[in-house]
């Protein structure tokens, strides 16, 4: 057993397959930590909108809202443009007051809505954290009426102050919160998918990326290096066409949410898988086999910035950036959109395309200066035979 523990440990793989599983552990460690760290403190860079259509208690309460809430704070100009900023994800939520909130609110037997938008097309923390938002606004808007709702008009009324005070209970409990949930997620299974989906395309890119370079060098003393070249870029686009289309198909046997529609999901996928795979093979094009150590920052970077799990909003501005330069932020944002609805996917579909054509140029680049290897004389008689 001791000659073939040796007999292991002499093998460069054994030592590659060590190393790599050590990196795994520093990279994603010092990926993470950083990447997560201050999270909730940075819950002030999310976007609410307050639409006010009610001329009393309502602009009262929105005022003061966009006056103290801990977010960034606006007020469009209609509900319509407020939901479109809300669907292109410019917005977290709307909170909107609607014509006759004061009239309902002080009505004998009426109750007064505050109306929340949250689009769900959003990683998961987003409606939680909303969620939550919601509940302590409509706290807040039911203090807020009885500062300076109905106790205070019937008081300049004349009405006793005790009558007042009552009527200003009355209404406070009257102010309930009523949340509208657009674009929405289908179960947990559904939320998940993007994540997924970008994780397996790229585990599965720079896997095949690896073999592919091994097979590369194994032909090399029968093929140049731009016949290895050529080779492979076909393969890889073969290969991508096949991945996305099994991958969109799997979703769509297990009643995965759709909602632009399975041949959009499958021609979307097949450009960011094909943006992945240029990628992935980017780094061992000029690294070699060392490409791989980038790989595993590039899986961990893009699991962290891309704002699959977490708000991209809520993350230091270096992976906010950093995310802008990587594919899978768009292929994220281009998944909810076509998952679960949005806006449309150009920008993102222009995105990968550019990233990808970098990365294919980057590696016709790093063929060409590498220098050919000479074969042997054994491998150049097996040739001519």
């Amino acid at each position: 057993m001791k000659n073939t523990i040796q007999a292991f440990m002499k093998r460069p793989t054994t030592i590659v397959g060590i190393v790599t599983a050590l990196m795994f552990q520093i990279v994603f460690s010092v990926i993470w930590m950083t990447g997560y760290n201050g999270v909730t403190d940075r819950i002030d860079k999310l976007h609410i909108a307050v639409v006010n259509e009610d001329q009393q208690f309502g602009t009262q309460i929105a005022d003061s809202l966009v006056s103290h809430l801990p977010f960034q704070m606006s007020q469009p100009s209609s509900l319509e443009d407020a939901k479109q900023q809300l669907n292109a994800r410019e917005l977290q939520m709307i909170i909107y007051f609607p014509a006759d909130f004061s009239q309902k609110a002080t009505a004998a037997d009426g109750k007064a809505d505050i109306g929340y938008f949250i689009n769900e097309s959003n990683p998961a923390l987003i409606k939680s954290i909303m969620s939550n938002v919601a509940a302590e606004v409509t706290k807040e808007a039911n203090a807020q009426a009885i500062e300076q709702g109905v106790a205070g008009t019937l008081g300049k009324a004349g009405v006793p102050l005790e009558q007042a005070a009552i009527a200003g209970q009355s209404l406070a409990e009257r102010i309930t919160a009523n949340i509208e949930s657009t674009n929405p997620v289908k179960g947990m299974s559904n939320q998940m998918v993007p994540m997924m989906m970008v994780l397996a395309s790229y585990v599965g890119a720079m896997i095949m990326g690896m073999n592919l370079e091994q097979s590369s060098m194994m032909v090399s003393a029968g093929a140049s290096r731009w016949q290895r070249f050529a080779a492979r870029s076909i393969i890889t686009v073969g290969a991508a066409i096949g991945v996305s289309l099994v991958g969109s198909s799997l979703l769509a046997a297990f009643n995965g949410q759709m909602e632009q529609g399975f041949l959009k999901l499958w021609l979307f996928q097949l450009m960011f898988v094909l943006a992945f795979m240029f990628v992935s093979q980017m780094f061992l094009y000029v690294f070699g086999m060392a490409g791989m150590l980038f790989n595993i920052i590039a899986l961990s970077a893009q699991l962290v910035s891309s704002g699959a799990i977490v708000p991209r909003e809520l993350l230091p501005d270096f992976y906010v950036k950093l995310g802008e330069a990587l594919p899978a932020t768009y292929a994220v944002e281009g998944l909810m959109n076509v998952l679960f609805g949005g806006t449309g996917i150009g920008s993102e579909v222009v995105g990968l395309a550019i990233i990808a054509i970098i990365g294919f140029v980057i590696s016709m680049t790093a063929v060409g200066l590498k220098k050919q290897a000479v074969p042997k004389p054994g491998q150049m008689a097996m040739k001519s035979n």
